[in-house]
Protein backbone atom coordinates (compact mmCIF):
# COMPACT_ATOMS: atom_id res chain seq x y z
CA UNK A 1 0.00 0.00 0.00
CA UNK A 2 2.44 2.26 0.98
CA UNK A 3 4.77 1.31 -2.01
CA UNK A 4 1.73 2.27 -4.06
CA UNK A 5 0.95 5.58 -2.48
CA UNK A 6 4.51 6.26 -3.36
CA UNK A 7 4.26 5.92 -6.87
CA UNK A 8 1.23 8.21 -6.95
CA UNK A 9 2.49 10.88 -5.83
CA UNK A 10 5.97 10.87 -7.56
CA UNK A 11 5.64 14.08 -9.21
CA UNK A 12 3.50 16.51 -6.56
CA UNK A 13 7.41 16.97 -5.09
CA UNK A 14 10.78 17.24 -6.42
CA UNK A 15 12.12 15.28 -3.96
CA UNK A 16 10.61 12.40 -4.28
CA UNK A 17 12.97 10.71 -5.98
CA UNK A 18 15.15 10.76 -3.28
CA UNK A 19 15.69 8.37 -0.27
CA UNK A 20 14.10 9.48 3.01
CA UNK A 21 17.50 9.03 4.38
CA UNK A 22 18.90 11.40 1.77
CA UNK A 23 16.81 13.87 2.04
CA UNK A 24 16.75 13.64 5.91
CA UNK A 25 20.50 14.46 6.07
CA UNK A 26 19.77 16.73 3.73
CA UNK A 27 17.19 18.99 5.29
CA UNK A 28 19.32 18.64 8.30
CA UNK A 29 22.17 20.03 6.57
CA UNK A 30 20.94 23.06 5.10
CA UNK A 31 19.85 23.75 9.02
CA UNK A 32 23.18 23.50 10.37
CA UNK A 33 25.44 24.95 7.48
CA UNK A 34 23.63 28.26 8.49
CA UNK A 35 25.32 27.74 11.81
CA UNK A 36 28.40 26.62 11.02
CA UNK A 37 29.11 29.31 8.43
CA UNK A 38 28.66 32.03 10.99
CA UNK A 39 30.82 33.02 13.79
CA UNK A 40 29.36 32.91 16.98
CA UNK A 41 29.76 31.37 20.89
CA UNK A 42 27.39 29.95 23.03
CA UNK A 43 26.79 32.09 25.93
CA UNK A 44 24.11 30.01 27.74
CA UNK A 45 22.45 26.73 27.13
CA UNK A 46 19.30 25.82 29.24
CA UNK A 47 17.34 22.13 29.03
CA UNK A 48 14.17 23.25 30.26
CA UNK A 49 10.94 20.79 31.17
CA UNK A 50 9.44 21.96 27.91
CA UNK A 51 11.11 24.18 25.89
CA UNK A 52 15.42 24.57 25.82
CA UNK A 53 17.22 27.55 24.79
CA UNK A 54 20.29 28.41 23.09
CA UNK A 55 21.94 32.16 24.30
CA UNK A 56 24.62 32.89 21.31
CA UNK A 57 26.83 36.11 20.91
CA UNK A 58 27.88 37.07 17.33
CA UNK A 59 31.40 37.25 17.05
CA UNK A 60 31.69 39.69 14.51
CA UNK A 61 28.69 42.35 15.62
CA UNK A 62 29.36 41.70 19.62
CA UNK A 63 25.38 41.06 19.34
CA UNK A 64 23.20 38.18 21.18
CA UNK A 65 19.79 35.95 20.30
CA UNK A 66 18.69 32.83 21.72
CA UNK A 67 17.15 30.13 19.73
CA UNK A 68 14.55 27.27 21.00
CA UNK A 69 13.89 23.82 20.52
CA UNK A 70 11.38 21.34 22.17
CA UNK A 71 12.74 19.69 24.82
CA UNK A 72 13.40 15.95 24.74
CA UNK A 73 10.53 13.84 26.59
CA UNK A 74 12.79 11.32 27.90
CA UNK A 75 14.70 11.81 31.60
CA UNK A 76 18.27 11.41 32.23
CA UNK A 77 21.42 11.34 34.70
CA UNK A 78 24.23 11.09 32.56
CA UNK A 79 24.37 13.80 30.07
CA UNK A 80 27.99 13.99 29.17
CA UNK A 81 28.36 17.80 28.52
CA UNK A 82 26.90 19.86 31.46
CA UNK A 83 29.11 22.48 32.40
CA UNK A 84 31.30 22.19 29.29
CA UNK A 85 29.00 24.05 26.92
CA UNK A 86 28.87 27.90 27.94
CA UNK A 87 32.18 30.05 26.08
CA UNK A 88 31.74 27.53 22.97
CA UNK A 89 31.91 27.52 19.08
CA UNK A 90 28.18 27.48 17.75
CA UNK A 91 29.85 25.54 15.09
CA UNK A 92 31.37 22.79 17.24
CA UNK A 93 27.75 21.81 18.44
CA UNK A 94 25.25 22.65 15.42
CA UNK A 95 26.25 19.35 14.14
CA UNK A 96 24.46 17.61 17.01
CA UNK A 97 21.25 18.51 15.63
CA UNK A 98 21.88 15.01 13.29
CA UNK A 99 22.68 13.27 16.74
CA UNK A 100 20.44 10.47 17.26
CA UNK A 101 20.29 11.48 20.62
CA UNK A 102 17.75 13.59 21.76
CA UNK A 103 19.07 15.68 24.09
CA UNK A 104 22.40 16.16 21.56
CA UNK A 105 19.81 16.86 18.83
CA UNK A 106 17.88 19.44 20.93
CA UNK A 107 21.62 21.50 21.77
CA UNK A 108 21.86 21.30 18.33
CA UNK A 109 18.97 23.00 16.94
CA UNK A 110 18.95 25.77 19.87
CA UNK A 111 21.87 26.58 18.41
CA UNK A 112 21.07 26.48 14.84
CA UNK A 113 18.16 28.71 15.86
CA UNK A 114 19.60 30.92 17.72
CA UNK A 115 21.52 31.78 14.22
CA UNK A 116 18.77 31.79 11.78
CA UNK A 117 15.97 33.31 13.85
CA UNK A 118 17.10 36.64 14.08
CA UNK A 119 15.61 40.04 13.84
CA UNK A 120 16.91 40.48 10.32
CA UNK A 121 16.21 37.11 9.02
CA UNK A 122 14.22 38.51 5.82
CA UNK A 123 11.38 35.78 6.37
CA UNK A 124 10.51 36.94 9.88
CA UNK A 125 10.48 40.35 8.89
CA UNK A 126 7.79 39.54 6.45
CA UNK A 127 5.94 37.74 8.41
CA UNK A 128 2.28 38.21 8.89
CA UNK A 129 2.34 38.21 13.09
CA UNK A 130 -1.19 36.42 14.64
CA UNK A 131 -3.47 37.64 17.20
CA UNK A 132 -2.56 36.73 20.77
CA UNK A 133 -5.83 37.75 22.46
CA UNK A 134 -6.90 34.48 22.73
CA UNK A 135 -5.12 31.01 22.98
CA UNK A 136 -1.78 32.43 21.61
CA UNK A 137 -0.54 29.04 21.71
CA UNK A 138 -3.24 28.25 18.93
CA UNK A 139 -2.71 30.73 16.96
CA UNK A 140 -1.96 28.74 13.73
CA UNK A 141 -4.66 26.69 13.82
CA UNK A 142 -7.14 29.77 14.66
CA UNK A 143 -5.54 31.20 11.64
CA UNK A 144 -6.01 28.55 9.45
CA UNK A 145 -9.95 27.64 10.71
CA UNK A 146 -11.88 28.97 8.01
CA UNK A 147 -10.13 27.42 5.32
CA UNK A 148 -10.36 24.28 6.87
CA UNK A 149 -14.25 23.68 7.31
CA UNK A 150 -15.42 20.89 4.98
CA UNK A 151 -11.45 19.10 4.99
CA UNK A 152 -9.48 16.34 6.11
CA UNK A 153 -6.82 17.91 8.22
CA UNK A 154 -4.02 16.03 10.25
CA UNK A 155 -2.29 17.15 12.68
CA UNK A 156 1.65 15.93 13.47
CA UNK A 157 1.95 16.31 17.40
CA UNK A 158 -0.75 16.88 20.22
CA UNK A 159 -1.54 20.86 20.99
CA UNK A 160 -2.57 21.75 24.85
CA UNK A 161 -6.47 23.09 24.13
CA UNK A 162 -6.42 22.29 20.44
CA UNK A 163 -9.66 20.18 20.24
CA UNK A 164 -11.18 23.02 21.58
CA UNK A 165 -10.36 24.69 19.01
CA UNK A 166 -10.89 22.28 16.07
CA UNK A 167 -14.20 21.30 17.28
CA UNK A 168 -16.33 20.45 14.52
CA UNK A 169 -13.58 19.96 12.27
CA UNK A 170 -12.55 16.63 10.44
CA UNK A 171 -9.20 16.40 12.52
CA UNK A 172 -6.69 13.77 12.90
CA UNK A 173 -3.65 13.78 15.76
CA UNK A 174 -0.33 11.89 15.10
CA UNK A 175 1.38 11.88 17.63
CA UNK A 176 4.77 9.79 19.09
CA UNK A 177 3.02 9.92 22.76
CA UNK A 178 -0.44 9.16 21.77
CA UNK A 179 -3.25 9.56 24.38
CA UNK A 180 -7.04 9.83 23.76
CA UNK A 181 -8.20 9.50 19.93
CA UNK A 182 -4.90 10.50 19.17
CA UNK A 183 -3.22 7.55 16.08
CA UNK A 184 0.48 6.40 16.95
CA UNK A 185 3.90 7.14 14.21
CA UNK A 186 3.07 4.26 12.10
CA UNK A 187 -0.59 5.50 11.08
CA UNK A 188 0.95 8.51 9.09
CA UNK A 189 1.70 6.26 6.60
CA UNK A 190 -2.51 5.22 5.73
CA UNK A 191 -3.55 8.78 7.00
CA UNK A 192 -1.10 11.80 5.28
CA UNK A 193 -1.49 10.53 1.67
CA UNK A 194 -5.34 10.72 2.12
CA UNK A 195 -5.59 14.72 3.62
CA UNK A 196 -6.43 18.50 2.45
CA UNK A 197 -4.06 19.83 4.77
CA UNK A 198 -0.95 18.69 6.86
CA UNK A 199 0.16 21.13 10.29
CA UNK A 200 3.83 19.30 10.85
CA UNK A 201 5.40 20.23 14.54
CA UNK A 202 9.05 21.32 13.88
CA UNK A 203 9.93 18.34 16.39
CA UNK A 204 9.67 15.90 13.65
CA UNK A 205 12.81 17.82 12.61
CA UNK A 206 14.97 16.63 15.97
CA UNK A 207 13.54 12.92 16.03
CA UNK A 208 14.08 12.91 11.76
CA UNK A 209 10.85 11.71 10.96
CA UNK A 210 10.22 15.64 8.99
CA UNK A 211 11.22 14.59 5.54
CA UNK A 212 8.71 11.01 5.89
CA UNK A 213 6.05 12.91 6.62
CA UNK A 214 6.66 15.66 4.30
CA UNK A 215 6.85 13.29 1.76
CA UNK A 216 3.53 11.38 2.70
CA UNK A 217 1.74 14.64 2.46
CA UNK A 218 2.56 15.62 -1.11
CA UNK A 219 -0.75 16.47 -2.05
CA UNK A 220 -1.80 18.45 0.76
CA UNK A 221 -1.88 21.76 1.95
CA UNK A 222 1.55 21.75 4.58
CA UNK A 223 2.28 24.17 7.17
CA UNK A 224 5.59 23.70 9.49
CA UNK A 225 4.91 25.34 12.65
CA UNK A 226 6.21 25.44 16.51
CA UNK A 227 8.59 27.45 18.46
CA UNK A 228 11.23 25.00 17.44
CA UNK A 229 10.66 25.98 13.57
CA UNK A 230 13.98 27.68 12.00
CA UNK A 231 12.69 30.40 9.51
CA UNK A 232 14.16 28.89 6.19
CA UNK A 233 13.25 29.22 2.85
CA UNK A 234 14.93 26.09 1.59
CA UNK A 235 11.28 24.36 3.31
CA UNK A 236 9.38 24.88 -0.01
CA UNK A 237 11.89 22.09 -1.72
CA UNK A 238 10.51 19.90 1.03
CA UNK A 239 6.77 20.85 0.09
CA UNK A 240 6.52 23.01 2.97
CA UNK A 241 3.86 26.10 1.95
CA UNK A 242 3.19 28.12 5.39
CA UNK A 243 6.05 28.54 7.84
CA UNK A 244 4.88 29.27 11.53
CA UNK A 245 7.36 29.66 13.52
CA UNK A 246 7.34 32.07 16.82
CA UNK A 247 8.88 35.71 16.68
CA UNK A 248 10.46 36.86 20.27
CA UNK A 249 8.77 39.53 21.58
CA UNK A 250 10.76 39.73 25.11
CA UNK A 251 13.64 37.64 25.33
CA UNK A 252 14.32 38.21 28.97
CA UNK A 253 10.87 36.91 29.60
CA UNK A 254 11.62 33.74 27.25
CA UNK A 255 14.59 33.02 29.48
CA UNK A 256 12.86 32.95 32.28
CA UNK A 257 10.00 31.27 31.34
CA UNK A 258 12.28 28.31 30.22
CA UNK A 259 14.03 28.21 32.70
CA UNK A 260 11.04 27.84 35.24
CA UNK A 261 9.37 25.15 33.18
CA UNK A 262 7.20 27.03 31.58
CA UNK A 263 4.86 24.82 28.22
CA UNK A 264 2.49 27.04 26.55
CA UNK A 265 2.87 29.83 29.01
CA UNK A 266 5.99 30.43 26.65
CA UNK A 267 3.36 32.40 24.48
CA UNK A 268 2.10 34.92 27.50
CA UNK A 269 4.90 37.61 27.01
CA UNK A 270 7.63 35.37 25.47
CA UNK A 271 7.39 34.54 21.99
CA UNK A 272 4.17 34.80 19.63
CA UNK A 273 3.44 32.99 16.57
CA UNK A 274 3.74 34.31 13.18
CA UNK A 275 3.44 33.09 9.62
CA UNK A 276 5.18 33.40 6.25
CA UNK A 277 3.76 31.94 2.60
CA UNK A 278 6.17 29.89 0.96
CA UNK A 279 4.51 28.10 -1.40
CA UNK A 280 4.70 30.30 -4.44
CA UNK A 281 7.08 28.28 -5.96
CA UNK A 282 5.38 25.05 -5.13
CA UNK A 283 1.89 26.21 -6.92
CA UNK A 284 3.92 27.50 -10.25
CA UNK A 285 5.55 24.14 -9.98
CA UNK A 286 2.24 22.34 -9.93
CA UNK A 287 1.06 23.95 -12.64
CA UNK A 288 4.21 23.46 -14.97
CA UNK A 289 3.83 19.68 -14.13
CA UNK A 290 -0.08 19.61 -14.51
CA UNK A 291 0.86 21.15 -18.45
CA UNK A 292 3.30 18.56 -18.79
CA UNK A 293 1.47 15.32 -18.02
CA UNK A 294 -1.23 16.37 -19.99
CA UNK A 295 0.59 17.32 -22.89
CA UNK A 296 2.21 13.82 -22.73
CA UNK A 297 -1.33 12.07 -22.12
CA UNK A 298 -2.60 14.07 -24.96
CA UNK A 299 0.13 12.58 -27.28
CA UNK A 300 -0.42 8.83 -25.71
CA UNK A 301 -4.20 9.15 -26.39
CA UNK A 302 -3.41 10.10 -30.57
CA UNK A 303 -1.10 7.18 -30.19
CA UNK A 304 -3.65 4.84 -28.82
CA UNK A 305 -6.41 6.16 -31.32
CA UNK A 306 -4.11 5.30 -33.88
CA UNK A 307 -3.37 1.93 -32.86
CA UNK A 308 -7.20 1.16 -32.54
CA UNK A 309 -7.56 1.96 -36.02
CA UNK A 310 -4.80 -0.39 -37.26
CA UNK A 311 -6.22 -3.34 -35.02
CA UNK A 312 -9.18 -3.45 -32.91
CA UNK A 313 -8.69 -7.10 -31.57
CA UNK A 314 -5.70 -6.45 -29.42
CA UNK A 315 -5.15 -3.67 -26.59
CA UNK A 316 -3.43 -0.90 -26.40
CA UNK A 317 0.25 -2.03 -25.42
CA UNK A 318 0.97 1.50 -23.69
CA UNK A 319 -2.38 0.81 -21.52
CA UNK A 320 -0.81 0.73 -18.12
CA UNK A 321 1.02 3.84 -19.14
CA UNK A 322 -1.90 5.86 -20.02
CA UNK A 323 -3.93 5.15 -16.74
CA UNK A 324 -0.27 6.23 -14.88
CA UNK A 325 -0.75 9.52 -16.72
CA UNK A 326 -4.30 9.90 -15.74
CA UNK A 327 -3.57 8.92 -12.50
CA UNK A 328 -0.73 11.13 -12.16
CA UNK A 329 -2.65 14.15 -13.48
CA UNK A 330 -5.75 13.43 -11.29
CA UNK A 331 -3.28 13.83 -8.05
CA UNK A 332 -1.88 16.75 -9.66
CA UNK A 333 -5.02 18.90 -9.82
CA UNK A 334 -6.12 17.81 -6.86
CA UNK A 335 -2.71 18.91 -5.23
CA UNK A 336 -2.78 22.77 -6.98
CA UNK A 337 -6.74 23.03 -6.20
CA UNK A 338 -5.92 22.55 -2.55
CA UNK A 339 -2.74 25.08 -2.55
CA UNK A 340 -4.74 27.10 -5.22
CA UNK A 341 -7.86 27.36 -2.95
CA UNK A 342 -5.28 27.80 0.42
CA UNK A 343 -3.93 30.81 -0.99
CA UNK A 344 -7.44 32.64 -1.78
Amino acid sequence: MVLATEQKTSSVRDFNDLTPGERSADVLDIIENQALKTPATIDQFVSGLTWSYAKIKFDDTKTSNIGLAMSPMTYTRTLRWPGTIAGQKVSDFARWLNSWDAHEATLGLSCCNAVINRANNVLIQSATPLPTEHDPNLAVFLHFKAKLKNKKIAVIGRYPGMDDVLSGLDYTVIERHPEKNDLPDPAAEFVLPEMDWVFISATTLLNKTFTRLSKLSSSAVTVLMGPSTPWLREFEHFGIDFIAGVIIDDAYQTEKIVCEGGGKRLFEGGVSYAINNISTRRLSKLKIAIADVADRRILLRAEMDAWYQQSSTTRFPKWAKLEALDQELSLLDTAYKRLWDANQ
